[in-house]
């Protein structure tokens, strides 16, 4: 391992380049520098740790002949051309299990939020209005939640329900074999037809863009919250307002949305879509700024978690 290069385009917890020098990789830090200012660094890279700065496509790879592995902090690959990576030898490591916990709490508080009618009573209060029967909540014990993808962050979330008394189902394409005296491993349309709750879990890819669209909407037979602390484009916003116009979409909890840039920072300066002003008018609705899994323990686990993955395999 000595004197391989490793490149930090994005920042991530220290303890990943701490990890990764004790273990003889030199480590460099750039998080400001354009590609094409990248390049003769990029050349001599052995590895490279990102989170979204950068489209991982053949042409950033063609500036990295000597590159082994991409390290992603976090869970999405929809940056990363894996098909290329893969003709080239590069190994690809993500860190999906350093953040599931905080994911997974995370969605149970936008949960009980809306159905307690937190956000709206705490901004009632603020304003001199003191109004408890508008804000009666209703208990989740009793429900019927269904989880679609049952990963890293669907499965965290069933094990923070175990502790209502509803009934969980859960749907996975590509898992099978999970159920157990909780969980329902099921069919898409048995959520569809049962589910009070609807909770997305799945990676963005060409399969899953607009999964939730006015047509999954319409095969929705009880009116239901939705949760989405997946990828933003995996729920089609269009179809939301719909619910929620009318009333089929008891409450929205959206901590991803389609609109999302790789930096969004700056994208309340121009003109917003009209879907997502509706969604900013409405108190049923629960916004936040795709934090989900962003918790001081999981900033350094998910860290952690790549140090694990990188030095089992490299490490001499």
């Amino acid at each position: 391992m000595q004197n391989r290069l490793v490149i930090f385009l994005d920042s991530v917890h220290p303890i990943l380049e701490e990890r990764l020098t004790q273990s003889g990789l030199v480590c460099l830090k750039d998080y400001d520098s354009s590609l094409d200012d990248l390049d003769k660094k990029l050349s001599n890279a052995y590895g490279i740790v990102i989170r979204s700065r950068f489209t991982i496509n053949l042409d950033f790879l063609k500036r990295c002949p000597n590159l082994r592995f991409i390290a992603r902090s976090g869970s999405g690959l929809e940056n990363i051309d894996t098909i290329v990576c893969e003709q080239r030898g590069i190994k690809i490591y993500n860190s999906p299990e350093g953040n599931r916990n905080a994911v997974a709490e995370h969605a149970l508080s936008m949960l009980l939020n809306l159905m307690n009618n937190i956000n709206k009573a705490d901004r009632e209060i603020r304003g001199g209005v003191w109004n408890r029967e508008s804000n009666r909540g209703e208990e989740l014990d009793g429900k019927t939640v269904g989880i679609i993808g049952y990963g890293n962050n669907g499965s965290a979330f069933a094990k923070k329900l175990r502790g209502f008394e509803i009934k969980l189902l859960a749907y996975d394409k590509y898992k099978t074999g999970f159920g157990d005296h909780f969980v329902q491993e099921c069919t898409l349309e048995a959520i569809q037809q049962q589910a009070d709750v609807l909770s997305f879990h799945i990676p963005q890819n060409e399969e899953t863009q607009y999964f939730f669209n006015q047509d999954f909407l319409e095969k929705m037979q009880k009116p239901f919250y939705l949760l989405n602390l997946s990828r933003g484009k995996v729920v089609q916003t269009h179809a939301v307002v719909k619910g929620l116009e009318t009333k089929k979409i008891k409450g929205a909890g959206l901590d991803v949305l389609e609109y999302e840039q790789k930096s969004f920072e700056a994208f309340f300066n121009q003109a917003l879509p009209d879907t997502l002003t509706f969604l900013l008018g409405q108190q049923n609705v629960c916004l936040t700024p795709h934090v989900g899994g962003w918790t001081t323990e999981s900033y350094e686990q998910l860290s952690s978690v790549l140090a694990d993955k990188i030095l089992s395999d490299y490490l001499d």
